[in-house]
């Protein structure tokens, strides 16, 4: 499986703050970009306020997860930046990918054959 492309500097994801469209759900705030090429990229963020290293990377891997098996039915051509909130770590795992669905439906992102 080919790994994802990710936005790794400072300056890509103060744009994305900046001047990209949002939805938020309890367990995660999506940020997406129209970024003019022929696939995504993703950033992802989790805050001190979460826990230690440990807790932070469980949360995320789970993001990471929940967009792979997601990707097949996103628009391509689109930067995303996901902020991990409290509720991701406790929630279940069903609930965590329906709500990142839900985010990428509001934002537009979402088609629904694969």
């Amino acid at each position: 499986m080919k790994k994802a492309v990710t936005l790794k500097k400072n300056y890509e994801f103060q744009r994305m703050y900046r001047k990209a469209k949002s939805a938020v759900s309890p367990c995660v705030v999506v940020y997406c970009r129209n970024n003019r090429l022929d696939h995504n990229r993703i950033g992802i963020t989790v805050s001190t306020k979460l826990g230690k290293a440990v807790v932070r990377n469980r949360a995320r891997r789970r993001l990471r997860e929940a967009y792979r098996l997601h990707s097949a039915h996103i628009r391509p051509g689109c930067d995303f930046v996901m902020v991990a909130r409290g509720r991701l770590l406790s929630a279940p795992w069903h609930q965590v990918c329906a709500q990142l669905r839900q985010c990428m439906d509001k934002l537009g992102v979402w088609k629904e054959e694969g």
